[in-house]
Order: C-alpha cells, then structure tokens, then sequence
C-alpha cells in the first residue's frame, strides 16, 4: 500500500461521491458522462484532489477519488456542482427538455470514506492496545 504524503503527515484519505440530477431524472449519457468527468478533472487540481474512478448510471455519477487532509471537501463538491451544471446546460441545451429550471443536481450528496481496514478490524485494534500479548 502506497501513502500519500505532505510536509507534516503521511495519509491515504478515499471517497466515494454520489451525486444525483435533479429530480432524478435520466439525462446522463456517455456524451454527458464524458464531459462531467472532464470538468471534475479540470477542478480537482485546485483542491488536491485525484479522480480514481469515475462511472454513471442516466440519473448519478460515481466517483472514486483521493484527497488531502487539508482539502475542503464540501468546498469543492459545491464548485464542482455549479460549475458542471452550468456548464452541462449550456453545453447540452437538450437537458432543459427534462431540467427546465436552473439545476441540474439534486442539493443533495452522498460522500463515503472508502478504503483501508473495515471500521470493525480498526475498532478491535484500537480496544486491545495497552493490553499484553499472549505468546
């Protein structure tokens, strides 16, 4: 397993994001897929953060990315979200058939820790430190 590292810590910081269109409506092809992907990659250099994976079903996008601890994660999910929004309908004036209104995602997200140990595996470790080993 490779680290990350800074300055002043050594890290391995996965998230998993879920971002869904507004009222979860099917306008997600491999056209928009393709160019939601690129815009995350254009920002994510300003936020240190690195694109592992990325998918799509027609109504959310799945990404699989790293970060910093510094990041500021919300920070940037909602630049992501408003620039790709705008930049979708303009780009993609179909969308406004099915997204009539300003938005395309939903206000909403889901983003989940991913990676390393099960949180179960971390926790028994953690409850037997101090205590001596039996050989």
């Amino acid at each position: 397993m490779k680290l990350d590292t800074n300055k002043h810590s050594v890290f391995l910081l996965y998230y998993h994001l879920i971002l869904v269109t507004k009222y979860r409506r099917d306008v997600i092809d491999e056209r928009i897929s393709r160019r939601l992907k690129e815009i995350f990659e254009y920002i994510q250099p300003n936020y240190n953060i690195t694109l592992v994976e990325w998918n799509h079903d027609k109504d959310h996008v799945h990404v699989l990315f790293k970060a910093t601890p510094t990041t500021s994660l919300s920070k940037f999910i909602n630049a992501y979200k408003s620039a790709s929004s705008r930049l979708i309908k303009k780009e993609f004036p179909e969308i406004r058939q099915k997204l009539w209104k300003e938005y395309f995602w939903s206000r909403s997200y889901c983003l989940l820790t991913s990676g390393g140990a099960p949180v179960e595996v971390i926790r028994k470790y953690i409850e037997s430190q101090g205590e001596k080993r039996k050989c």
